[in-house]
């Protein structure tokens, strides 16, 4: 789950990680209130979307009055934003966070994330701030210092300074530098994130550290626990089929192809995906029912993938093994019924009462295609999509 800038602010707030003072504005008018309220002869005002790039794609801009402000808050506010992680329809700009200026002397980066290699959370730093890591990554590697958390004694101050001293932080700067980088763990692992990125950390003239921006991600299966987290979701933010999908605890992922995919388990709907891409196809999802699947799910997972309007063929994939396959056979046919099926639909079962299964697809009386196996699958249901363009 992701959250906006303004909300991974006041999460870094309360564990004590410097930010800028800001005020956030659904209109123009609440975003000149805040400038006066802020006071100072500086502003910045930033679009609220999740995405990167925001600043720029113009959604980042000075303003040196209250009622410029006011103008770029009306430029901004209720229009799209494109930026090379939204795609060429861009986020709509429902909100601004208006902050107060500061001055800057350096820039530079600051993460937080869980090392897969290691299992350890692991901090990421660099001198060069204010561009992407991954440009920094891809020019100058060794311009990135990591280091890891021990599990079993937690943040300890040599990390701070380890990651102060490699960036060249100068001395009188260190001890803010280990406050600053402890807030930063703290925040990370009581609030069951997966990131936290500070980019740009800037050190400002009065020599202050401060977050100029910040980006947090949390792991979905942590937000039972968290539920001053979970009540942060934007979900105009977020796909309108994946939210569905997620109501009915359904792992959805929308693609960009045609051919929806419906599978039974993550590891065969990769391999569902693979193959189809393998035969000239291109998957429209990620979706897995899940192993105990029942009809009103499968049902709401074939309506899901029906309602994606780029989908031009459907390829159901199911191991019957905790699901039984007539059960996902009922299940699509309820699901045809009801949404006039005028789509190719490819149905591949294997498993628990899997000629029980086949009986009730043969005996719908809807123009299902059966397959084989996986490969006479993918093939049938990429000439299918082809045939009905």
């Amino acid at each position: 789950m992701n959250i906006h800038e303004y909300q991974a602010k006041e999460l870094l707030r309360r564990y004590g990680v410097a930010v800028p003072r800001g005020r956030v504005a659904w209109t123009p008018e609440e975003a000149e209130a805040a400038a006066r309220e802020l006071g100072g002869s500086l502003w910045v005002v930033k679009a609220q979307i999740h995405a990167g790039g925001r600043g720029k794609a113009g959604g980042v801009r000075l303003a040196r009055s209250p009622g410029e402000v006011r103008q770029i808050a009306a430029e901004l506010i209720g229009r799209p934003l494109v930026t090379h992680q939204t795609g060429p329809e861009g986020r709509v700009v429902k909100r601004v966070l208006v902050e107060e200026g500061c001055e800057i002397d350096r820039e530079l980066y600051l993460g937080c994330v869980v090392d897969r290699a290691s299992g350890r959370v692991t901090f990421m730093a660099s001198a060069e701030g204010g561009v992407e890591i991954e440009e920094v990554a891809a020019r100058s590697p060794e311009k990135i210092v990591r280091a890891a958390v021990d599990p079993a004694t937690g943040f300890m101050p040599y990390i701070g300074r380890r990651l102060a001293f490699a960036v060249g932080l100068p001395k009188e700067l260190v001890r803010k530098a280990v406050a600053f980088t402890e807030g930063v763990y703290r925040c990370f692992v009581e609030t069951d994130a997966s990131l936290v990125e500070i980019n740009p950390l800037v050190v400002t003239r009065g020599g202050d550290l401060l977050a100029l921006d910040a980006k947090m991600n949390f792991d979905d299966n942590g937000l039972f626990r968290q539920p001053q987290i979970a009540e942060l979701r934007d979900l105009d933010e977020e796909d309108p089929l994946e939210v569905e999908a997620a109501r009915h605890g359904l792992n959805y992922v929308k693609l960009d192809g045609n051919i929806g995919c419906m599978v039974n388990g993550a590891g065969l709907a990769m391999a569902t995906m693979d193959i189809i891409k393998l035969y000239g196809g291109e998957p429209a999802n990620f979706l897995d029912v899940g192993g105990g699947a029942d009809r009103d799910r499968v049902a709401a997972a074939f309506r899901l993938l029906l309602s994606d309007p780029k989908v031009e063929a459907v390829l159901v994939n199911i191991f019957g093994g905790i699901v039984r396959c007539d059960v996902i056979a009922e299940g699509i046919v309820a699901a045809a019924r009801e949404v006039s099926l005028d789509l190719p639909l490819v149905v591949r079962l294997e498993g628990t009462n899997v000629e029980l299964g086949r009986r009730i697809l043969a005996g719908s009386g809807l123009p299902i295609i059966p397959a084989e196996d996986l490969e006479d699958a993918a093939k049938k249901v990429v000439e299918a999509a082809r045939k009905a363009r």
